[in-house]
């Protein structure tokens, strides 16, 4: 018998293990993973979530690439929002010298309303 066959038919590689021929299977090379917390929280959502796509994009070796992406939006998106937010509220370099608490609490809600938009539409959308 031989080790290694190939069938022509269908395009597949087989290796004999024992006395049985198994596909020969190889997952596609993915990026390298350099998400953060946005990244982790998509991964988990689409672990619970959206099994189906989860599962198809680690079949196709894109998951890293994908985490990767939606980690480097969702982080552009709340310094964007972040900075749009406060420029509107009135919250400058100013009011951080005359009044640090003040302004250090206004930035947290802006920083956290900015955080909850960017979850619900690129993480959990």
């Amino acid at each position: 018998m031989d080790k290694h066959i190939y069938d022509e038919k269908n395009g597949l590689g087989y290796t004999l293990y024992g006395d049985y021929y198994l596909l020969d299977l190889e997952f596609p090379e993915d990026e390298e993973a350099h998400y953060g917390k946005y990244g982790i929280l998509r991964k988990t959502y689409l672990k619970e979530h959206g099994k189906p796509y989860y599962q198809m994009l680690m079949l196709q070796g894109k998951l890293n690439k994908h985490l990767n992406r939606v980690d480097r939006e969702a982080y552009e998106r709340v310094e964007v929002l972040v900075m749009q937010m406060a420029e509107k509220q009135g919250v400058t370099e100013q009011l951080k010298a005359e009044q640090p608490m003040l302004w250090v609490r206004k930035m947290n809600g802006i920083r956290t309303t900015a955080e909850e938009m960017v979850l619900t539409e690129i993480v959990y959308g």
